[in-house]
């Protein structure tokens, strides 16, 4: 049932697009636009639609310097690799901050996103869901790391941290070394992954309470909501998601993004000023209606404005909150023990231990 409804959603996405009809149903939490309603593919995501915040996330268990006696080259490792592929393509160190964010809001901050072999044998993990399938990226990254840690300390780093760490460094580096997460280890690793699962992730056509309310649901506030959403001054975008709003856009942008969206699977960059640097700039393009999606551009709101302007205005105070949210970000539903069910270190990070 699972594979045919992610094979469903797919389609849909294909042949629905954004260019739907007027007052087509936006579902999936904000990942599709349909031209229909569809009850299964609408339903709203456990808690999503309300603000009802959990309590924070705790990282009960959780420690800096988890691998310093354990495995004391397993950061470096990390850092390294992580270093490699954005000096050749800083792409990529945007797809490991996303690949982070869509691994903590999916069963907690488990690895489970790198799966496709769980113990439940599915093939429909996390990495077929709409809001991952073709577009998360930086999987050979974490592949390298992990290889290169398991030769040094078998049976040690878990993935879920692998992937966090690099997320960190990602960063540092892309923010000019501005950014410095202090991340703590000691995350084991998940056994499932489904694809379904991933309607927990918000989507850029989510409108502002969808977004609070898929933050709320991981005990995230709409401050960390408007903080970690400055990770789009990074990144592509596919014209997909965003080729309905160009007249809701800064005229000459949206002219030029009008030129490289010929097709809608086109992607282009997040941040027409800045794109390769992970700095505050996106918050001075909500305001003046530079962003894509919609889910950036409900920022400019009576409820969130005030974070934004101080964001865009003042020096530091916004890479400040983003080292500490994304920090508490990888606290989410984490694993801390080695015989919890379900919580195991990989020897490989794209499938479970036999």
């Amino acid at each position: 049932m699972a594979t045919k409804l992610a094979a469903l959603i797919v389609l849909a996405a294909f042949l629905a697009g954004p260019a739907a009809s007027e007052g087509a149903s936006i579902c999936f939490n904000g990942w599709l636009r349909l031209p229909t309603y569809d009850p299964v593919l609408c339903r709203p995501a456990p808690d999503v639609q309300t603000r009802q915040r959990r309590p924070a996330p705790s990282g009960s268990g959780l420690t800096s310097g988890y691998y310093n006696t354990r495995c004391p080259s397993a950061e470096k490792i990390v850092t390294d690799a992580v270093k490699k592929a954005v000096d050749a393509n800083p792409g990529i160190g945007a797809g490991l901050i996303r690949l982070f964010f869509h691994d903590c809001f999916v069963r907690g901050c488990d690895g489970s996103v790198l799966l496709n072999t769980t113990n439940s044998k599915n093939s429909d993990t996390e990495r077929e869901g709409p809001p991952n399938q073709n577009s998360l990226r930086g999987f050979e990254v974490i592949d390298e790391a992990k290889a290169a840690i398991e030769a040094t300390c078998p049976d040690t780093v878990s993935c879920a941290d692998i992937v966090a760490y690099a997320a960190r460094d990602a960063s540092y580096f892309l923010s000019d070394r501005k950014i410095n997460i202090q991340m703590p280890g000691g995350r084991y690793d998940g056994r499932e992954s489904i694809s379904n699962e991933t309607d927990q992730l918000p989507g850029p056509f989510s409108n502002l309470t969808a977004l609070q309310g898929s933050f709320a649901a991981k005990g995230l506030t709409s401050d960390d909501m408007v903080t970690l959403s400055g990770a789009h001054t990074i990144g592509r975008a596919r014209c997909s998601f965003f080729s309905t709003r160009f007249s809701e856009m800064e005229p000459t942008l949206a002219a030029k993004l009008r030129a490289q969206c010929s097709n809608d699977n086109n992607n282009v960059n997040q941040d027409d000023v800045t794109p390769d640097v992970l700095d505050k700039q996106y918050y001075q393009n909500v305001v003046d209606k530079k962003v894509m999606f919609t889910s950036d551009a409900v920022l400019n709101s009576t409820e969130t404005i005030t974070q934004v302007t101080e964001n865009a205005n003042m020096a530091g105070a916004w890479e400040r909150k983003f080292e500490k949210a994304m920090e508490t970000m990888g606290k989410i539903g984490v694993k801390t023990i080695g015989n919890q069910q379900g919580a195991e270190i990989r020897k490989v990070c794209w499938r479970v231990n036999n």
